[in-house]
């Protein structure tokens, strides 16, 4: 679904991502995991299409997004659904609009028909009634939730996840752990997420990567890559201060 070929990005003369090749098999989850400050995110938004890159490509579904501009990136865009890190949700809108806010923007759907599948998503992911509530008047849970409910509810064949667990308590973390991985049974949609969540993400990892000093390391299913030898995958799962990783 998603194949990254020596993807290159530098800031202000400093590289970043140095040749990042990576391939995301259609209907897995695939984590991409690193440190702080290594990529995660920049490699993200290339992905998303919101950077351009110094070279190499991305192919998703066939197109080079790296070459297409315009209504023919936005067609692409179209099949993508976003969880940001923090949820990012519109405070001035209730929680149902927020859900509803990509199919009124996205779609010519009538009002009857926006309302019930924004309702639906809401349901699924354990919200059902929740909806006339503004985002401030649910917990932390609850906002991850709300957000997840809006990247989907357009039916998207490929969800991001950035770090959508930053701030939750370990509890809430495998709880919404396992709300993604019940709805990628149900909806089988591609998944791409970043995450720090050691060792909690290699319970619902089909394949993970890591990025470290801006290249993928190594790519593979949770369980090789959790055992690799590779001292730096090592390491970076121990959270240990000592070896071939530099503290930034």
């Amino acid at each position: 679904m998603i194949r990254v070929e020596n993807l290159r990005k530098s800031f202000g003369g400093q590289p970043v991502l140095k040749g990042v090749n990576l391939e995301v098999n259609r209907g897995e989850i695939m984590i991409i995991i690193g440190q702080s400050g290594g990529g995660k995110t920049v490699l993200l938004k290339h992905l998303l299409g919101l950077l351009r890159a110094d070279a190499g490509r991305i192919v998703v579904a066939g197109a080079d997004v790296t070459e297409l501009r315009g209504e023919a990136l936005d067609a692409v865009r179209r099949r993508y659904g976003v969880v940001f890190q923090g949820g990012a949700l519109f405070d001035s809108m209730s929680v149902f609009d927020n859900v509803a806010f990509p199919l009124r923007e996205r779609t010519a759907l009538g009002r009857a028909e926006i309302a019930q599948r924004a309702n639906a998503k809401l349901e699924q992911v354990g919200l059902a009634g929740m909806g006339e509530k503004n985002p401030a008047e649910v917990s932390g849970g609850m906002r991850k939730r709300v957000a997840i409910a809006r990247a989907l509810v357009t039916e998207p064949e490929i969800v991001f996840f950035d770090e959508p667990t930053t701030g939750l308590d370990p509890v809430l973390v495998n709880t919404i752990h396992s709300l993604i991985v019940d709805l990628h049974a149900k909806f089988n949609f591609t998944a791409v997420m970043v995450s720090h969540e050691i060792p909690e993400i290699f319970k619902i990892a089909q394949k993970v990567a890591m990025l470290y000093d801006g290249r993928i390391v190594e790519a593979g299913p949770a369980e090789t890559i959790q055992n690799s030898p590779n001292p730096v995958i090592q390491q970076f799962i121990r959270g240990d201060p000592e070896g071939p990783i530099h503290l930034r």
